[in-house]
């Protein structure tokens, strides 16, 4: 058996792409002339795609509908990045935000997590313990904060607006296992409909090798 010990994988990235907009219908979502996402709905997210870097015309349309898109767009992946890319803020307004999952170095017993900010209309927030302890300030809308370290066991978060004690958001029975990347996405409208809620999805950076 021959090994070539100049070989280099080819690189790729990988994507995963997700509905965070309150108002805006469900989508059918395009890399190119490629369909991607299929009647993609508000809190779902695709499963990872793997995709040449590159720049890429990104197009999403209400389903079943192939004129007028709602989004219409370049993006740009990088060699061997992970990211997530949110369809966010009220469909008159909507844009794709790509989050990055970038791979961080293990931490015995420890995981992982952020909180990305997708709700148009809550003001800029704090993310707290119910013991007042502070995990991230200042978060604003389309925001995304830096990863802590955190021990596995369950959580209660609460996000209140900055520098106020107003918890708008109330998340208890969060069990975070050991050696995982999370994170908190805060979705929907603070007093209005689809209400705020928080989604916690397993980033990719947890189990895909780059």
């Amino acid at each position: 058996m021959y090994f070539d010990p100049y070989f280099r994988r080819p690189a790729k990235s990988f994507v995963r792409l997700f509905h965070a907009s309150p108002d805006a219908p469900a989508v059918d979502i395009y890399l190119g002339d490629q369909l991607v996402a299929r009647n993609l709905s508000f809190k779902e997210f695709t499963q990872y795609l793997s995709v040449a870097p590159g720049t890429y015309n990104v197009r999403a349309f209400p389903t079943g509908v192939t004129t007028n898109p709602v989004i219409n767009t370049s993006l740009t992946f990088k060699p061997n990045a992970i990211l997530t890319v949110a369809a966010a803020d009220r469909l008159k307004n909507i844009k794709l935000l790509p989050f990055e999952e970038p791979k961080l170095p293990s931490v015995p017993g420890k995981s992982y997590i952020r909180f990305v900010h997708l709700s148009p209309n809550t003001p800029a927030v704090d993310i707290s313990l119910p013991n007042g302890n502070t995990l991230f300030r200042d978060i604003s809308f389309r925001e995304a904060s830096n990863y802590i370290p955190v021990s596995q066991g369950t959580y209660t978060i609460q996000a209140a607006p900055t520098g106020t004690t107003n918890v708008v958001l109330n998340v208890p029975n969060i069990r975070i296992r050991p050696n995982r990347t999370l994170t908190f996405y805060a979705v929907g409208l603070s007093d209005g409909k689809p209400p705020l809620q928080v989604l916690i999805p397993l980033d990719g950076s947890s189990y895909i090798d780059v």
